[in-house]
């Protein structure tokens, strides 16, 4: 016989990065259904009364701790720390190992759901990308840029959890360009310049995917135990100059050679500079194929390319 007690207990989940801006709309979405924790290893972000949250490092044998104390059933895991946060070494310690130990702990402990975090950089941006990029396609960022290759090893880690522990239900998702209200990445910081620089000769098709929208998207996919590895992204795209255009942003072209020349302009011109490990992002397409995650889950963008730029023209002078 099932105890009124027994059905009205919440799912509890563990949320990494939780100072982040998708995170902190993930744990909105789900403060109520959910018996939510968070974790960040950069701060302890205040979550009220109802939500335990901790500044632990993934790597610090704390972490256990939790997992013995809340006896977790899922896991998202949106705590990758971008290239642009922490020194090299750094870095791989929390992308990689921190990621290892934090599925060690959920095997270990029983957890039955975990997703996980990535970005479509890792396809890597090169002149012969294929027109829509599956899935199944090759990684190939780790080649041509030192500072994605922790994000290529987290995605084949996580991959071998996927296939080694089919009980954990690991769903990993790459999203396109995460832009909105609150973020901070670098195409967002571009997005809301009112000077925002374009390589010279070249204008790539883009995706965007509005921070509500990707909120929506992880919520979906932790209610669904299915296994496997899915872009989101809007079945919609747009070549960068005119998103920039379509934002209010005032276009100022830069020398794409020698690779060192745009970083030494955008610097002596006070301007936003691109991150020497996308300046490729910036120069040839890479547009993923979105339509098996929204079959899968049930995924339908709701905010559209005009919304989302409207947004930054709108308050250009507030961002």
């Amino acid at each position: 016989m099932t105890t009124s007690k027994s059905k009205q207990r919440k799912p509890r989940i563990l949320i990494t990065g939780a100072a982040g801006a998708t995170a902190q709309r993930v744990i909105e979405r789900l403060r109520k259904s959910c018996s939510l924790v968070a974790v960040d290893a950069r701060e302890q972000v205040p979550l009220g009364d109802d939500i335990p949250s901790y500044c632990i490092d993934l790597n610090h044998r704390t972490l256990e701790d939790l997992f013995r104390r809340y006896k977790f059933d899922s896991v998202i895991h949106l705590g990758r720390i971008r290239s642009s946060q922490m020194s090299r070494m750094r870095r791989y310690n929390a992308n990689v190992l921190g990621t290892q130990k934090l599925l060690d702990l959920s095997q270990k402990y029983g957890v039955r759901r975990v997703v996980v975090l990535s970005t479509y950089h890792v396809y890597g941006a090169m002149a012969y990308n294929p027109a829509l990029i599956t899935e199944s396609a090759p990684l190939k960022s780790a080649g041509l840029s030192a500072d994605l290759i922790d994000s290529v090893e987290l995605e084949n880690l996580a991959s071998i959890y996927l296939w080694r522990y089919p009980e954990l239900n690991i769903s990993i998702l790459r999203p396109c360009n995460i832009v909105g209200p609150s973020v901070r990445n670098t195409m967002g910081k571009l997005l809301s310049s009112p000077l925002a620089p374009v390589m010279a000769g070249f204008s790539p098709m883009m995706q965007f995917i509005h921070i509500d929208d990707m909120a929506d998207a992880i919520v979906l996919a932790s209610k669904k135990p299915t296994r496997g590895i899915f872009n989101v992204a809007p079945n919609d795209w747009v070549a960068y100059q005119r998103a920039l255009e379509f934002c209010g942003c005032t276009r100022i072209p830069i020398p794409s050679i020698p690779p060192v020349l745009p970083r030494v302009i955008l610097r002596a011109l006070g301007l936003q500079r691109f991150p020497a490990y996308l300046m490729d992002f910036f120069k040839y397409p890479v547009v993923i194929d979105g339509r098996a995650f929204e079959k899968e889950f049930g995924f339908t963008p709701e905010r559209s390319l005009t919304e989302i730029f409207r947004f930054y023209r709108d308050n250009k002078k507030d961002l």
